[in-house]
């Protein structure tokens, strides 16, 4: 009984340069992955668009509800929303802005293969502004399976995402090993296959050449605005209103009005 369980544990026994090549994995996987689940979890973009939806919903809706109702309160918090809004965005965020993308697009490098949503959302963006990595291409080096160094036992070492190559003119299947060996090439070489620029100089670019058209369109938007509070007293003294609400319109169309 003893020698057929000793059989039995012989024939179990795993191949030793198998055995070896599991050992470096393991070792490997734990050296070169320090970020934990939180992070990936924080660069996911289903959570921020929850978290952008949720903060929209509850500013539109108190804008609604405090308008139709003509709660103060509500109107209070929306602009104190606004006004918080503006202040982050204006102190903390826009000093920061290339700092934080910078921090966010290396998270999103990192954990470019544990998220499909993540990648999707990579792929895109490296498609659509024809650029690689956030500096250059050499920024895959953080992603633990395009890391290019000898320790690295990943089949996908030096490589590059299928999204930096540039399109072959009549290709019907796309070549997702296009990118493989590139971060070993130098820039001129790179650049016959792949789109080496960053996509922080990418979308710098894009910034400046509709920076006009966005803040024509904000123009446009916000001229209408000037005259409103005139037209406003206007609908609303023909509407059916309250007298209480009546001389209230009333100061304000009087307050309004051109002095003679």
């Amino acid at each position: 009984m003893l020698q057929i369980i000793q059989r039995k544990r012989m024939n179990l026994t795993l191949p030793r340069n198998l055995h070896d090549s599991l050992l470096k994995h393991a070792v490997f996987l734990s050296v070169c992955l320090p970020e934990t689940v939180r992070d990936t979890f924080l660069v996911d973009p289903a959570v921020i668009l929850i978290v952008v939806g949720v903060v929209m919903f509850f500013i539109t809706f108190c804008g609604c509800i405090g308008a139709l109702r003509e709660n103060i309160r509500l109107l209070k918090t929306v602009k104190f929303s606004f006004n918080t809004l503006l202040f982050a965005f204006l102190s903390l965020m826009l000093p920061q802005t290339r700092s934080a993308l910078e921090k966010f697009a290396r998270k999103a490098i990192v954990h470019y293969r544990d998220d499909l949503d993540l990648q999707n959302l990579m792929d895109y963006i490296q498609k659509e502004f024809k650029c690689c990595g956030w500096n250059s291409y050499t920024d895959w080096s953080w992603n633990l399976y395009f890391n290019c160094t000898r320790e690295n036992p990943s089949t996908e070492r030096c490589a590059v995402p299928y999204s930096c190559c540039t399109p072959v003119p009549g290709e019907t299947v796309i070549n997702t090993m296009c990118g493989f060996g590139v971060q070993t090439q130098k820039y001129l070489d790179a650049n016959k296959s792949i789109y080496p620029v960053g996509c922080a100089d990418r979308a710098v670019m894009w910034i400046e050449t509709h920076l006009l058209l966005v803040g024509a369109l904000t123009l446009g938007l916000a001229l209408p605005q000037v005259r409103k509070p005139r037209h406003t007293c206007r609908v609303c003294m023909g509407g059916r209103t309250s007298r209480r609400h009546q001389k209230g319109l009333t100061a304000c169309w009087r307050s309004r009005a051109p002095t003679e």
